[in-house]
């Protein structure tokens, strides 16, 4: 397979996990001789999504995502999102009999029912026929498969997620401000009502908290919790070298599929601290790099005995490089299994 287009409602400004992978895995595709192009919502006007202006929603119509498809001409197409974008590109896909796949990113039912008085039946049921609806839908873990299988989703794929060990690493000196306490707990992502990100403020935690990331919540929890530093959003070596200057990785969130953060901060050779539930269970489980408990405390305090070079060793066996061939054997996989059930039809005609 030589080209293949993304379709995706989450792109720039916006800085998540959904963003920085599929911008590594199309890093990596091109490495490897791979056309990768990207319709997002940079191409048209959009509003601010309610309740969460970071996302932008695209204002067009499917006459318009059909030409632009068309434009691109790649052998196969992958919708990330289920947005408007991608909502008009899995419509134009199936009108056409052109095989997609998609990739199921965000537990987008629980973060609506967090905002909204919105059933998860409802919610999953939508999702369920959206994603039902392509050759394949890619999902980062196990933990997640076993959860959507059960929800009656098909055709499921694994695309596991990897992790820049040139940039996340331990570096020396500190970034902090000197007055901050050891040991420092840290949180890293997107400041948000689905990060759970209180259960980690509350806790009653020896030295220091710190909050690396922006979002909706932020300003809120600034005024609530004054002891903790809240650093603002972080990129780059700047981000990398915030992650090393911790002593735990605090992940507290309950809804996250995977947990990119979770990966770069045991590259920086920071252990972590979560709960037992998706994510978490896949990433650290019984690999000794991180505590998970139903006491986030005690998993906090108990992660400081951790070594961070068994961190690094661990975060070590995710490479961008081996989760972009899954990416491109999925999507090859979605079309030769389309191309062959188109044959078969056609044959029996």
């Amino acid at each position: 397979m030589s080209s293949i287009l993304i379709v995706t409602d989450a792109w720039h400004p916006q800085i998540n996990g959904v963003v920085r992978s599929l911008e590594r895995t199309a890093e990596e595709l091109v490495k490897i001789g791979v056309r990768v192009e990207f319709l997002t919502p940079q191409a048209f006007r959009t509003l601010p999504c309610p309740t969460y202006p970071e996302i932008r929603l695209s204002l067009t119509h499917r006459g318009v995502i059909r030409r632009k498809i068309q434009e691109f001409d790649c052998e196969h197409l992958h919708i990330a999102t289920e947005g408007p974008l991608g909502i008009l590109a899995a419509r134009v896909a199936r009108k056409a009999g052109q095989p997609f796949t998609t990739s199921y990113h965000t537990r987008f039912p629980e973060y609506l029912s967090s905002r909204m008085p919105v059933p998860l039946s409802w919610s999953y049921g939508w999702m369920r026929r959206f994603h039902n609806s392509g050759g394949g839908c890619m999902v980062a873990t196990q933990s997640l498969e076993n959860d959507l299988t059960a929800r009656g989703f098909k055709n499921l794929m694994r695309w596991s997620r990897g992790v820049d060990e040139e940039l996340f690493k331990p570096y020396e000196g500190s970034v902090l401000p000197d007055d901050l306490r050891r040991p420092v707990f840290m949180y890293v992502g997107r400041v948000a009502i689905e990060k759970n990100i209180k259960a980690f403020l509350d806790l009653s935690l020896p030295g220091s908290k710190v909050v690396v990331g922006g979002g909706p919540q932020l300003d809120a929890l600034r005024r609530e919790y004054p002891d903790t530093h809240f650093t603002g959003a972080k990129i780059g070596e700047d981000l990398a070298r915030h992650y090393s200057d911790g002593d735990v990785f605090v992940f507290p969130s309950l809804t996250d599929t995977f947990g990119n953060v979770m990966l770069e901060a045991l590259a920086c050779g920071v252990p972590v601290a979560a709960f037992p539930v998706m994510g978490p269970v896949d990433v650290i489980g019984d690999t000794g790099a991180g505590v998970l408990s139903e006491n986030l405390q005690e998993a906090a305090v108990a992660a400081l005995k951790i070594p961070r070079d068994h961190c690094r060793k661990i975060a070590m066996n995710y490479t961008w490089a081996a989760s972009a061939q899954q990416f491109l054997d999925n999507c090859v996989e979605a079309s030769d299994l389309y191309n062959s059930l188109s044959n078969d039809a056609k044959a029996a005609e």
